[in-house]
C-alpha cells in the first residue's frame, strides 16, 4: 500500500512558512487551502493570504479591521467565546484578502474618475471650470472645452485639481493629461505645465454622493494623501500625454489630486502664467462592486468592507462566487510548491499526494468552509 505524507506536518513552522510564502500568486496561496484540513487551518492561522496582499499593496495597511456587513450575527454565546471570535476573525481576513489581491489583478481596466471635486483657481467660472476636463478632446460642439487657472506674475506658483474616483477602492495604473492649446489666440499657444504629480487619498470627513458645483479651494486641509508619486515632465504639446505610476497603487477613499507644477506660457494681452488643461482620464481597476471602505475618524484608520452582494460578474475569473471558491482541486501552482519541496530533500512529499482520492481533502465541509 502506497503511503503518503503532509510535509506541513514532518517540518518546524518556520520552514513551513518559508515554503508557502514562495507562492506569490493569490490564486495559488487559495489552491494550497484547498489541499487538506490542515494546510487549511495552517495558511489561515498564520494569515498568509494577509501577508500576500500587504506585500503587494502596502497602502493596505492602514486597514484596521474587516467587516462583512451582510454576514448574519453569530449567537450571543459564540461570541463570548474568545477563541471563536478570533478564528472567526481570521477566517473573514483569509477570505478578504485572498479576494482582494487578486480582485487588484484582474477586474477589468476602466476610466476612474467620477466627478471634479475642486481646482485651487479658476480664471473664468463656470465656462472654464475643472468640469470641463471630463470631456473628451479640447471641444465640444464649437465651443472651447477646457479649465483655466488664474493669471500669475510667477511661473512657480504651482495649480492642483481634485476628483472624486468612482469607486472607494481603485488600483490606479496610469493619469492622462491633455494640455489645452488655445487656437483662439495668435500664436495658438499651449498652456500646459512643466511637470505634475498626483497624490492619491481619502477625505477626512465623509463626503455626500452628490459633490455639487467645483469649487476653487486648497484641498490640502480636506483630504489625507496616503500616496505622492514622482515628478513627472510635461510636454508642452496639446496630445493626451501618459503618466504611468512606476507601480499599481491601491486607492483608499478614492480621491486623486493632480499637482501642476511650474508655467511655462505667458498670455500675451495680460503678460500673466496661465495653465489650461483639456482634458483628464484615469485608468485602473475600481473595486466598487466588492468592497468599501469607512474611514475611523482622524486616526486615518480603515474598516474595509466585503460586499458579499456583489454580482458574479465583478468577480475575478478564478475567484467563484462565495462558497464555491473553497471547493476546488490544487492547481498548476501547486506543482512548482512540490519541486521547491522535493528539491529541500525532505523526501515526504508523493507524486499522488494531492489526487482526488486524499480523504482530507474530501472532507472538507461547508461548515469549516467559508
Amino acid at each position: 500500500m502506497e503511503i503518503r505524507m503532509d510535509f506541513l506536518n514532518c517540518l518546524d513552522h518556520d520552514t513551513s512558512m518559508k515554503i508557502l510564502r514562495c507562492l506569490e500568486d493569490p490564486s495559488d496561496l487559495v489552491r494550497a487551502s484547498y489541499v487538506s484540513r490542515s494546510w487549511r487551518d495552517f495558511v489561515i492561522a498564520n494569515g498568509l493570504c494577509k501577508q500576500l496582499c500587504l506585500s503587494m499593496f502596502p497602502h493596505l495597511l492602514r486597514v484596521d479591521c474587516v467587516i462583512e456587513p451582510s454576514c448574519v450575527m453569530e449567537k450571543a454565546s459564540e461570541v463570548g467565546c474568545s477563541k471563536f471570535v478570533e478564528w472567526e476573525t481570521l477566517k473573514r481576513e483569509h477570505k478578504a484578502y485572498a479576494f482582494l489581491a487578486q480582485a487588484c489583478l484582474s477586474f477589468p481596466f476602466d476610466d476612474c474618475i467620477k466627478d471634479a471635486i475642486s481646482a485651487s483657481s479658476t480664471d473664468n467660472y463656470p465656462e472654464e471650470s475643472i468640469r470641463n476636463t471630463l470631456q473628451k478632446g479640447d471641444r465640444v460642439g464649437r465651443r472651447a472645452s477646457y479649465w483655466s487657472s488664474k493669471g500669475q506674475r510667477k511661473a512657480a506658483v504651482p495649480e492642483t485639481l481634485v476628483y472624486k474616483l468612482v469607486a472607494d477602492i481603485c488600483v490606479i495604473t496610469e493619469i492622462n493629461i491633455q494640455p489645452f492649446q488655445a487656437y483662439f489666440q495668435w500664436g495658438s499657444p499651449i498652456y500646459s505645465a512643466e511637470s505634475v504629480r498626483f497624490h492619491l487619498g481619502h477625505p477626512k470627513c465623509p463626503m455626500d454622493d452628490t459633490l455639487g458645483e467645483p469649487l476653487d479651494s486648497c484641498a490640502d486641509d480636506k483630504f489625507i494623501w496616503t500616496y505622492s508619486s514622482p515628478e513627472f515632465p510635461m510636454a508642452q504639446e496639446s496630445s493626451l500625454q501618459n503618466f504611468k505610476l512606476p507601480e499599481p497603487v491601491v486607492c483608499i477613499g478614492g480621491i486623486l489630486q493632480i499637482e501642476l507644477l511650474r508655467r511655462v506660457q505667458r498670455q500675451e494681452m495680460d503678460g500673466l502664467f496661465y495653465i489650461c488643461v483639456a482634458h483628464v482620464q484615469v485608468k485602473g481597476r475600481p473595486l466598487s462592486s466588492a468592497f468599501g471602505v469607512e474611514i475611523l475618524g482622524p486616526s486615518g484608520k480603515l474598516v474595509l468592507k466585503t460586499l458579499s452582494s456583489a454580482p458574479r460578474s465583478s468577480l475575478p475569473p478564478s475567484l467563484p462566487e462565495d462558497d464555491a471558491l473553497y471547493h476546488g482541486v490544487p492547481g498548476h501552482g501547486l506543482a512548482d510548491l512540490e519541486q521547491f519541496v522535493n528539491g529541500l530533500g525532505v523526501g515526504v512529499l508523493d507524486e499522488d499526494w494531492n489526487s482526488e482520492d486524499d480523504e482530507a481533502a474530501d472532507e472538507m465541509d461547508d461548515e469549516l468552509a467559508f
